[in-house]
Order: C-alpha cells, then structure tokens, then sequence
C-alpha cells in the first residue's frame, strides 16, 4: 500500500474527502485530517494504523500528547519509530560513548588523531540530531518544554555539536567536562526503556533519601565539631587538626576505611575517648544507614505498586483509543473479528491467521461474537500467549521411527530413583574432585589436569552428557530447553568438556579449572531456600541489567570528570611527609608492598573506571582521595565524596529492589501452588469451524484457520505466558487492579465496570464485563487528540 494510505483522516463529521458518507460504515474515524478522496476500505485501513500506533503507545509506556496529529507529521513518525531506526540510533549513542577510548587521555591502543575522533563525533551527533529533528516535526516546538526528556537532549546535543567543531578547528582538546553527558543520548534510546524506568525510580526515591542524608549530614557535622575540641590538641593525632580535617576524618570513618586508625592516637591518651567513635559508628552506621535502607525500601515497594498501575491504567487507555477506531455504525459498542484481525496486520503482522482467531476468542469471554470495551482492554493480556494444539501436547515422538527410544527415555525418566540417580552422580563428581585438590601433582600444569582433564573428568561428563541426552529424548529438544535448570545443567557439562579438550591441548590455560566445579551448583536445588534464592534472580535479571547500566552510565560520567580534572597529575612519589606516604613510594628498582597506589589513577577511561571500582568498595578510598588532595588541592576532596554519596544512594536502592523482588516471591509462592500457577499460565480455547463462521471469519482468515479446525470436530487450543513479574503481579494485585479499574471508570464519567472471573479458574486475570446498560450508552464523537 503507497503512503497515502497511512494517512489517517478525521471524519468526526461523518464526510469522506468527497463529501459523501452515507455509504461508509465507520462509527469513528481517524483524528488525523486529509481532503483525498477514499474508498471505505481505505480508510478502515487508515483506521486500523492508527490503533495499532495507540497500542504501541501503550506498550513503550508513550505519552499521547505526542502522538501523531496531522498528516505531515506521520511519516516522520513511522521513520523514527521503525526498528531499523532504533538501531541506527543506538550504534550512534554507543559510539559517542565508545569515543573515550580514542580521545586525549586515550587508551594507548585506541588512540586516534583529532581529525578522526572529531569527525566520527560529528556524524554520530548528526545521526542523532536527524532524530530528533523528526521527533520535533511532530510533537511540536511549542510542545517541548513538556517533554523534559527531549529539551535536556536537545540542550546538550546542541553544546556537543559545538564543541566538537571547536575541536576540529583547533585540532587539539580542551577541558571538555561535557563529555560526560554522552550516555543521555544512549539511555533515550528505544532500547534502554528499562534503564530510563529505573533512572526514574532514582529520582522518585530521592526525597526521602536526601531526607535521610540530610540527618545523616547533622551528625556527622556534629561529631566532627565535638572531636575537633577534643582531639585537636593532640599533636599525635593529626585527623583533627581543623575543622575541615575532623569533617574529612568523620566521614571517611562513616564508610569504616580508616577504623580503628583514626581513632587510636586518641584511645592511647585515654580508654575513654573510645566512647566517642563507638557511639558515633553506633549512631550513623547502624541506626541512620539501616533506616535509611528502610526508608528507601518503603518507597520503593510504593513506587512498584504505583509503576504497576499506572502502566496498567496506561494501557487500559491506549485500547479505549484503539477501540473508538474500530468499532461500526452497525455495531458502535463491540470490535468485530474483521476489524480485530485489520488492527492485528498492523500492530503484530508477524502473528499467523490462527494466533489473531484465538487471541479473539479468548478475550470474548461474552460469547457474543464481537469484543466489548471491557473485554478489548484485556488485549495486552492476550499478546504473551503463545498457542499451541492440544495434540500438540503429545510426545514429540509420537508416530515417529524414534518412538522405542523415546518411549524408552521416558521410561527411564519417570523412573523413581532416576533423580536419586543423578544426585548420587553429582555427589560423586564433587567427591572426585575434592580428592583431586587433595592429591600432590609436580607442578600447577599436572595439578590442572588431574582436577580437569582426568579419567574421572571423562567419565562423570560422559554420564551427564547421557543424563541430558535421556531428558532431551524423553521430552523434546523445545520442552528440555524451556527448563532453566536444563538449560544451566547442559551449559556448564559442554563447558566442563571444552575445559577439559583445551587442558589437555594447552596445559597452561588454567583458567577453564573453573567449570567443573560449577556442576556441583545443581545441588543447591534441592533446599528450598535456594530454589527461592535463584528464582528471585530470575525475576529480578532485568532489573539487574537496568542497574547494571546505571552503574556503567554512572562510571562513565565520573571517568570523564576525573581524567578532566586529574589525568595530569603524577601520583609516583606525591605525598612526602604526609599519611599516606608509603603507599605512593616508588623507584625504578621496585615499589614498596604498599607502593602499588600511584596506578589507581585517571590516565584514561578503562584506568579511571578501575580506580572508582576501588573507591566504590571503600576500602582504603581515603587514601586516593588524600593523594589528590595533596598533589591537586583540597577541593578536590569534594569529588571523591560526592562519588560515594551518587554510589550509596545507587546501591541502596539496588538493594530496596532486590528485597522487594524477594519479598514478593516468598508472598507469591505463600499464596499459590504449582496447580494454580499452571492455571495462571495457561489458558485453553474450546472452538471449531461452525463457531469460526458465527464469528465472521472469511477471506485470508478463513483460508489460514481450515487446516486447523475440521468441520465438525471441536479443537483445543493451550495458550502459554511466560513467568514474569508483570503476569505475577496480576496474581498478587488482584483486588487493587479491581479498585484502580473501578476508579478509573468513574473519573473518566464511564459506566462502572464489574469484575468477574471465570468459575474454572480462580486465579484468572479479572476479566471486565460491562453490565447490560452499556448497550443503550451513546456513542462518543471520534477521540480528538
């Protein structure tokens, strides 16, 4: 189809581009406006376009006052919102940020000339102004300022872009501080969605966390002021020879780095000024950091259950939108299966004929062959499903000439003893192994290849690789796959045996000694506890990877400040006759054993992100921090300090999330059994050709669904959601998801819902029926943006 017919026209007067409309069947057409003159078909299909962009609004959690409201602005829309775009979008952000390892301070390898670096600069800035370009032609200019997101990029690509200029001009760097503020334009990105959410649980976590910090400041104030009288005449003790110095020493020691040596020049003049530092850890370590983690994981859960509403009320609205647009004059309140399966070439061309019929059916819990508003806004719900024929559900070697062996496999299986079997092997190889640690070799190679590459090694690995093979026989490759746990015990034995081929080929490679033991992992399995302890990582792996990124964004952020304000200094032999001279001594002929420090530095972006790992475990930070303090100033002090606060609110609320998650998986496996959560994963339709014509199937449709319903035979079909979170919370949220539906309805002036559930499965998500008087509910004029 051409692109006019992507342009979607407003036809709330109820007139085509002609004038004519008495033959159009459309109960409300699309907002977007143009004069052409259309066919009926034409503009169902306009019609069909702009509810599935609705629905992918409501899907990437898209605010509608950026939807497209005009013709012109469609096509820009449709290229920013393309797939192949996103990528080009993401290679640009990527390399803005990979930049730093060819640009003054480089990394020796990757050092580039000016010209070059200044130049790639350039284009990836380019790719990402074109963007946003088209995202400005149809959210408006005047509409910016809304779309804080969008201005604060904007701002900066702007100042990027100019200095990048200034570079190629004078063909050298200069203090270039902005370049931390690359990774906005990768987290903006379509592809960091998750990133963004969790950067916003930050900055929603933030008041009571400055709240707290503010408390926790107070005190740490206080205790300095009090130790500077008392412990400033003390010439030995030279942590609180000021004020500035006993602030410093009171917040290192609140990180515990330097106890107990700040406070021992003081304990050696009397054992009682150990009152002081212990009711100081006592007071900010354990009571206000503690209660801080509370605070935050207080606000956290709240933040969650609001997240989960708020996404589910948003889509609850995209599919009002979507619905408008697909409803008739024949039939203003219910979606017809010809008008579902239209949206469906849209928004999800990728589905078969047979997955957009089920998907159907199953949301029309009424029976009445045409979807309610209530029950399309359960279609998110129906995306996850993925269908299959219950004769599907037969062996996968049923009726197949590997059906002895399978049938054999399967036997062995279900064999009672069979997992007894299997324990008893691991055991045994964990016991091999213990022997072989134990065992005298000549030297590390033969001590790697006992452990490794032994006769046992050979055998338990040749056992395994049965075990998996029986598994994989009895159940199918696809059905063996779908178990983590499989997946997991096959992964680490075909590890286990390259370890084993690369030891006996290169002796030296001893860093492959490491999976082996990793079989033995599959015996935590057997104590509950840590079933709910790896169950929880699972739930928990793609928030994981959101904070993970942050903590990368975060590093990368602080690595340009630190190599623009520190790569020049020399930290070899920077502190004479200061605290921390020894650990900064150095000579051609050697360093001291504590004369390693010089090399915690910001000489270039992978040395700099090294050195703020090493400040972010605390250990010894103060002393880094003191050497730049002597060899750059004393305000320098003010970075390293900053660095731990942005890292402790980060890990802190790492931690809210990961007993957040855990909290929710021990409530969920309370209050549900695996027969419920079979329930709650699956879902079946009963259907069969006769019931396909009531419904109106015909056409292309008609064509795809005979192979699979015979006439006169009643099929069943087992649609399966994977297990995330998000259907989890369905579970554990039922009555608030009623209360936020029903609170929904009434500030949107709708007739109330009511929710019922199915009598077979109580645990169902609700499904919202409208009551009898929606029937005679006057329809709305068509949605004006």
């Amino acid at each position: 189809m051409d692109k006019q017919s992507f342009i979607l026209q407003d036809t709330r007067t109820g007139t085509d581009g002609a004038g004519d409309s008495g033959t159009l069947d459309m109960g409300s057409r699309s907002s977007l406006h143009t004069g052409l003159q259309m066919s009926e078909d034409e503009h169902w299909e306009m019609n069909y376009h702009e509810a599935a962009i609705y629905l992918e609004e409501g899907l990437n959690n898209e605010k509608f006052d950026s939807h497209p409201s005009s013709p012109e602005e469609l096509p820009a829309y449709l290229r920013v919102h393309n797939p192949w775009y996103h990528g080009l979008d993401l290679l640009a952000s990527l390399v803005l940020i990979l930049l730093a390892f060819t640009e003054d301070p480089a990394v020796p390898t990757f050092e580039l000339p000016v010209w070059a670096h200044g130049t790639i600069e350039l284009l990836a800035l380019t790719v990402i102004g074109v963007e946003l370009h088209l995202k400005l032609k149809w959210i408006g200019w005047g509409t910016i300022l809304k779309h804080k997101r969008t201005m604060i990029k904007g701002i900066t690509l702007l100042i990027m872009v100019l200095e990048a200029v200034v570079v190629l001009c004078r063909q050298s760097s200069h203090f270039r501080v902005t370049r931390a503020l690359r990774p906005i334009f990768l987290v903006d990105t379509r592809h960091c969605g998750g990133v963004r959410r969790f950067i916003r649980q930050i900055l929603q976590s933030l008041p009571p966390i400055i709240d707290m910090l503010g408390l926790l400041m107070f005190f740490v104030a206080t205790y300095s002021l009090l130790g500077y009288y008392l412990f400033s005449e003390h010439v030995d003790n030279g942590h609180f020879q000021t004020i500035s110095d006993s602030f410093v020493s009171m917040f290192v020691l609140l990180t515990t780095a330097n106890f107990p040596d700040v406070m021992m020049p003081s304990y050696a003049k009397s054992k009682w000024y150990a009152v002081f530092f212990i009711l100081y850890i006592i007071t900010v370590l354990y009571v206000l950091m503690n209660l801080m983690l509370a605070v935050v994981y207080e606000t956290f859960t709240r933040i969650e259950r609001e997240k989960c509403r708020a996404l589910l009320l948003h889509r609850r609205r995209a599919a009002r939108h979507a619905f408008r647009l697909l409803v008739s004059r024949r039939a203003p309140h219910a979606v017809r299966l010809r008008h579902f399966a239209g949206l469906m070439r849209h928004y999800a061309p990728h589905y078969s004929g047979l997955d957009v019929y089920l998907m159907f059916k199953q949301l029309n819990q009424s029976a009445s062959g045409g979807l309610s508003r209530s029950e399309f806004a359960n279609l998110y719900d129906v995306f996850a499903l993925r269908w299959a024929g219950q004769h599907s559900r037969a062996p996968w070697y049923a009726q197949s000439p590997l059906e002895p062996l399978g049938r054999a496999a399967a036997a062995a299986i279900r064999w009672p003893y069979f997992e007894y079997l299997i324990y008893a092997l691991i055991i045994g190889n964990g016991v091999a192994l213990v022997l072989r640690v134990c065992e005298a070799a000549g030297d590390l190679q033969d001590s790697a290849r006992l452990l490794c590459a032994s006769w046992d090694t050979w055998l338990f690995l040749s056992l395994f690789l049965i075990e998996a093979g029986l598994r994989m026989m009895a159940s199918g490759l696809g059905a063996y796959l779908e178990s983590g746990w499989n997946v997991f015990d096959l992964s680490v034995t075909l590890l286990a045996l390259m370890g084993a081929v690369l030891l006996s080929i290169a002796p030296k490679l001893f860093i492959v000694v490491i999976f082996r033991p990793l079989r033995l992992m599959r015996l935590y399995k057997l104590k509950k506890r840590y079933r709910d302890v790896f169950g929880t990582l699972v739930l928990l792996s793609p928030l994981m990877s959101s904070a993970g990124c942050v903590m990368l964004v975060m590093y990368y952020f602080f690595a340009i400040i630190g190599m623009e304000l520190f790569a020049s200094y020399d930290l070899r032999n920077c502190c004479v006759n200061t605290t921390v001279e020894d650990f900064y001594k150095y000579s051609l002929n050697g360093s001291t054993a504590l004369g390693y420090y010089y090399l915690n530095n910001f000489e270039n972006i992978v040395t700099s992100g090294v050195t703020l790992f090493e400040l972010t475990v605390v250990n010894n930070w103060f002393i880094l921090m003191n050497a730049y303090a002597t060899v750059s100033g004393q305000f320098s002090r003010i970075y390293f300090m900053v660095f731990y606060l942005f890292t402790m609110v980060v890990l802190t609320i790492v931690v809210a999330s990961v007993l957040e998650a855990f909290r929710f998986r021990i409530q969920y496996k309370r209050s549900t059994t695996k027969r419920d959560e079979e329930k709650l994963l699956h879902e079946e339709v009963h259907t069969n050709w006769e019931e396909a014509q009531r419904i109106g199937v015909s056409g292309e449709l008609s064509e795809e669904l005979r192979p699979h319903l015979p006439p006169g035979v009643e099929v069943t079909f087992i649609g399966s959601r994977p297990r995330t979170k998000e259907v989890l919370q369905r579970r554990m949220y039922q009555t608030e998801i009623q209360k936020w539906l029903a609170e929904e309805d009434e500030n949107e002036g709708l007739p109330p819902s009511t929710t019922i559930t199915s009598s077979e499965d109580p645990l169902a998500p609700p499904l919202i029926h409208q009551p009898d008087a929606e029937t005679n509910h006057q329809m709305r004029t068509g949605y004006q943006l």
